[in-house]
């Protein structure tokens, strides 16, 4: 790229935090149009390099439709806080008139019929739908790879892992492609992705943000949330997101206290539980947690008290609760697809995996795992009575090879399944409680890492809180770019 004048706009339009972007569209100093054109000019040369943004819309169809917001601010209305922003939605959220393939040559051809309730509320916002960020098929697994569309690389690094299932969004955020993103997260699927992509996520408390699914009364642990460069960035799209929707009876009131001032909130005597790897239970990748409790210093120069600390019950009755209750939430949707032979031979073997361990399942044993699920709960719950925050490693590895299906050892444990080496994530999809994944640093070959900031259920206010206060204290999305976006 160039370095006239016009260049350079394009450049410090899509540095901008979307906070900065926002106001700027609302003030008049930037049009949509421009901003359109410079994210359409940036997908151009970056996407083609690590396959985050899939099913991008028609180029001419996106321009009218920035010239229309313009219209609008001219016309004194502004829709919302994302007023002209270029949206990609995951690849397993319907949008009305966008291809859901969802990563699967069984629907490579559908065509959603409306739009669910999150991007409904991203759309009355002001944003522009531009298309999908790719996702593993059926959003199974923690890395971004699939038949239909390929596989997503790490912003960072193109010859690995961008984490999954929401890896698509994190490169593209990561890179500048989008000012913020939507992503969902059941076993990490927001919380790897940041991590491994250096920027923020958060995985909101069940019910936060309503979903649209399949059975209103199915109780689950696949949440939807925000990602972003910044902890404001966060809060400006969690704002639009959450909130209760009587199409989604068991959502959550969304009424939270999000403005720049509660964010800066004084850590000073906070006390956090480090759980690292559980007492032992759980293995990681050497550096992973050397790296991590490093990155705990930054919380004790902000005054908080750090110590070491566990939940009192065993892990691995928890792992083995969650895999009859994913083989439940995961196989369910996916059975009639099984049934059908022909159908069935274009499943994926993670799809396949979960499906024939739900149907090994009786009602009791779901109960069971219901009921162990409960007592970790309780065993979290209490540590809570002691502790403001846990902290914990957001992988248990640094990305991996692109080319992998999935790690099958870790530090010299095998893995049995494809989603066994996110069991630090896993644990804490258990307890329900909301995290905000940060960046942690960088290791020796320059790959990301992520913690997890654990507040309890209820309290993602708190979670942004210290996540803010640890931004404003490490700057990582800010002082290190992906090289990618070095060489304009």
């Amino acid at each position: 790229m160039g370095h006239n004048a016009k260049d350079a706009l394009v450049t410090d339009l899509l540095m901008m935090d979307a906070t900065a972007l926002s106001d700027a569209i609302r003030a008049k100093r930037v049009s949509c149009v421009e901003v359109m054109q410079a994210t359409l000019a940036r997908i151009a040369r970056l996407n083609p390099k690590v396959n985050a943004i899939i099913d991008l819309r028609d180029r001419d169809d996106l321009m009218a439709e920035a010239r229309a917001r313009d219209d609008d601010i001219g016309r004194g209305h502004w829709r919302g806080v994302l007023h002209g922003f270029p949206q990609a939605i995951k690849n397993l959220e319907p949008v009305a008139g966008v291809r859901m393939t969802m990563g699967s040559p069984l629907l490579k051809d559908f065509m959603p019929p409306a739009d669910s309730i999150m991007v409904e509320r991203m759309r009355n916002a002001g944003a522009i739908i531009i298309g999908r960020t790719n996702t593993p098929a059926f959003g199974l697994g923690s890395h971004t790879y699939n038949p239909v569309h390929g596989t997503t690389l790490n912003a960072y690094d193109q010859r690995v892992s961008a984490g999954g299932s929401s890896g698509g969004a994190a490169v593209a955020v990561a890179l500048r492609m989008l000012p913020v993103a939507d992503g969902g997260d059941y076993g990490g699927s927001l919380r790897n992705p940041a991590g491994w992509n250096n920027i923020f996520a958060l995985r909101p408390s069940v019910g936060r943000v309503p979903s649209s699914p399949r059975d209103v009364w199915m109780p689950g642990m696949s949440v939807l949330g925000p990602m972003a460069r910044n902890v404001g960035d966060l809060a400006l799209l969690l704002g639009v997101q959450a909130g209760f929707d009587a199409r989604a009876p068991t959502s959550l009131d969304g009424r939270l206290d999000l403005t720049p001032a509660a964010l800066d909130a004084d850590m000073k005597s906070k006390r956090i539980a480090w759980l690292g790897d559980f007492g032992g239970q759980i293995p990681f990748e050497s550096g992973v947690l050397e790296l991590c409790r490093t990155a705990l210093n930054t919380f004790e120069t902000l005054g908080c008290i750090v110590e070491e600390a566990v939940p009192d019950y065993p892990l691995d009755k928890v792992w083995r609760a969650f895999l009859d209750l994913r083989a439940w939430h995961g196989g369910s949707p996916l059975l009639a697809l099984y049934e059908d032979p022909k159908r069935r031979a274009l499943l994926n073997p993670q799809a396949i995996y979960e499906i024939e361990a739900g149907q090994k399942l009786t009602a009791y044993d779901l109960s069971a795992a219901s009921m162990i699920r409960t007592h970790w709960y309780e065993a979290v719950r209490k540590l809570f009575e002691r502790y403001d925050y846990l902290v914990t490693p957001t992988a248990q590895l640094f990305p991996f090879d692109a080319a992998w299906d999935w790690p099958k050892e870790i530090a010299g444990r095998p893995m049995a399944s494809y989603h066994e080496w996110m069991q630090v994530a896993i644990a804490i999809t258990m307890t329900a409680c909301p995290v905000a994944a940060v960046p942690a640093g960088f290791n020796a070959a320059g790959l990301p890492m992520g913690l997890q900031l654990i507040g309890p259920v209820g309290g993602e206010v708190a979670c942004l809180q210290l996540a803010q206060a640890y931004d404003k204290a490490t700057r990582w999305t800010a002082k290190r770019l992906p090289g990618l976006l070095l060489v304009e």
